[in-house]
């Protein structure tokens, strides 16, 4: 099991392998300040360093998922009784491409800005067909510098641009053809899309999926030439697991794996 803390603008819970955390301020539609953005990267460790956690499920209390920065916690700091410093939201987008366990975001309402930017810096992303997605941080004087770095790596170019220079909100059926969001689905189906995903990747071989995620990360953005031979160099740590030897064994055996993680 994760640690328990003592958490002001989360809600953290854990059930089998699945540990959920709540975006948890309602009353400002979920805005991400320095308080959120710490917290969410102690439950990131958490969940890394935890072996019985297999994914990490982020989603909105109430309404909406995350309406973009909290602008009033930005310039009066993290409350007083926060949790000592773990980072700032660069460290947070950077923690979230780099974790070698799944994180799904559970896009449950509007999603803006940095709102957006966690979105996008998911493993996956499932969607309410109600929900919005957007970048309109334009409209009062600002642009999406951070969260630029990680929508480039799925949306279009010339369609990222037009989002940001125009401020765009986009529907969450045209973010899924985007490649913002993995699907999406009617309100009344997303817990059950969810439970899909985390069932699926809690079915696959823990090892082989933190080794997988962490080569993924690795490789991102190498050369050509530099990638594949860090890749053959990981294939060879895979291929030495337990797992490994015995995933094949079941395959020829035509079994189902039992997989110990190891």
């Amino acid at each position: 099991m994760i640690p328990t803390r003592t958490y002001g603008a989360l809600l953290v819970s854990q059930e089998g392998g699945v540990v959920t955390a709540v975006l948890n301020r309602p009353e400002r539609r979920n805005a991400i300040g320095p308080q959120m953005v710490n917290e969410l990267l102690y439950v990131i460790a958490d969940v890394a360093d935890d072996a019985d956690a297999r994914t990490l499920v982020i989603t909105g209390a109430g309404k909406a998922f995350c309406a973009g920065g909290d602008f009033a916690q930005m310039t009066s700091g993290a409350d007083a009784d926060a949790l000592p410093i773990k980072g700032d939201y660069a460290d947070l987008l950077l923690a979230m491409t780099r974790s070698p366990k799944p994180i799904i975001a559970r896009v449950n309402g509007h999603a803006m800005g940095g709102g957006l930017g966690v979105v996008a810096a998911s493993t996956f992303a499932v969607a309410s067909l109600d929900a919005e997605l957007g970048t309109p941080e334009i409209n009062v004087g600002l642009f999406p510098m951070m969260i630029m770095a990680v929508l480039a790596r799925l949306v279009p170019r010339r369609r990222l641009v037009e989002m940001m220079l125009y401020g765009e909100r986009v529907k969450a059926d045209e973010a899924a053809r985007l490649g913002l969001v993995n699907r999406a689905v009617p309100a009344a189906e997303l817990d059950g899309a969810v439970k899909a995903v985390t069932d699926t990747i809690g079915s696959k071989s823990p090892i082989t999926v933190k080794l997988g995620l962490e080569a993924f990360a690795a490789q991102d953005d190498l050369p050509l030439a530099d990638a594949l031979p860090l890749l053959r160099e990981r294939l060879g740590l895979c291929l030495a697991t337990d797992d490994a030897r015995e995933g094949l064994s079941a395959f020829l055996e035509k079994r189902p794996p039992r997989w110990t993680g190891k």
